[in-house]
């Protein structure tokens, strides 16, 4: 029987800004069902990599296909209409919305009705709006936000507002979720609901790509991790492997941490 398909396969990929190289030669698949991390210090070209991946920039080298897709060229919705969310580093989320309203505007790639289906009221485009209602709420019952439904998104809690992004990002219903430090600032108990909701996901069928600093946090959930340094692939494997790898002990982790994530 032939093995499936990675989910994404990306190979080559370098991005230049005038003299600076923010991604040289970078390869990696993702499988489907997994938790993937990318790691690496400040200025090592993680964002980088997930504007490409996500349509924000074009590659000067390279290509990646995402189930089975070339996505180069695409904007960023028809990336996410194709199956890849994402949520940013700083938060970015429409502050004076509610954290229910905030959900229903990620589920914009989805819908049907159209634009006169939107301006005529019609039976299918209420229907449609019903929908999303009920769907956006059930998200934010999946994210533990429930009851700041109604809540301006500006006024929730941090780490709330952390959850809310995952939820829009959730609402497009995604193949691949890409979270950009979605625990950066959370306190050890956020972190702990954060890891949970984590295995949720990837347990009711998305797979993950996740940017984090925590390096606990990215050792007890990844599946694999990809380290990248300046710009280049450093190493790839299991959390095991690359937690105890010299060139990644020497460029990110450190002698002390690497020794202390071993328990983790």
């Amino acid at each position: 029987m032939n093995e499936p398909l990675p989910l994404l396969t990306a190979k080559g990929i370098t991005k230049r800004f005038g003299g600076v190289q923010a991604l040289a030669d970078v390869g990696f698949t993702i499988h489907h069902g997994e938790i993937y991390g990318l790691i690496g210090p400040n200025g090592a070209g993680k964002t980088s990599l997930f504007n490409v991946l996500t349509g924000i920039y074009v590659p000067d080298g390279g290509h990646f296909a995402f189930d089975g897709e070339v996505l180069l060229t695409l904007k960023p919705n028809d990336v996410a209409a194709r199956g890849i969310a994402r949520t940013f580093q700083n938060i970015r989320l429409f502050a004076n919305l509610t954290a229910l309203e905030n959900v229903m505007i990620g589920r914009h790639v989805r819908t049907r009705a159209g634009v006169w289906g939107a301006i005529s009221r019609n039976a299918r485009a209420r229907e449609e709006e019903r929908a999303i209602h009920r769907r956006a709420y059930e998200l934010l019952e999946y994210v533990g936000v429930a009851r700041r439904a109604n809540s301006l998104a500006k006024h929730l809690a941090y780490g709330d507002q952390r959850r809310l992004e995952i939820a829009r990002a959730l609402a497009t219903e995604p193949k691949l979720l890409a979270l950009d430090e979605p625990a950066a600032g959370m306190n050890a108990t956020e972190t702990a609901a954060l890891r949970a909701l984590l295995e949720d996901i990837r347990r009711d069928g998305t797979t993950i790509l996740l940017i984090e600093h925590d390096m606990k946090l990215v050792m007890s959930v990844c599946d694999r991790v990809l380290v990248l340094d300046y710009g280049k692939k450093i190493a790839e494997g299991s959390a095991s492997e690359v937690q105890t790898d010299p060139k990644v002990i020497a460029a990110y982790l450190g002698g002390d941490v690497s020794l202390n994530l071993k328990g983790a």
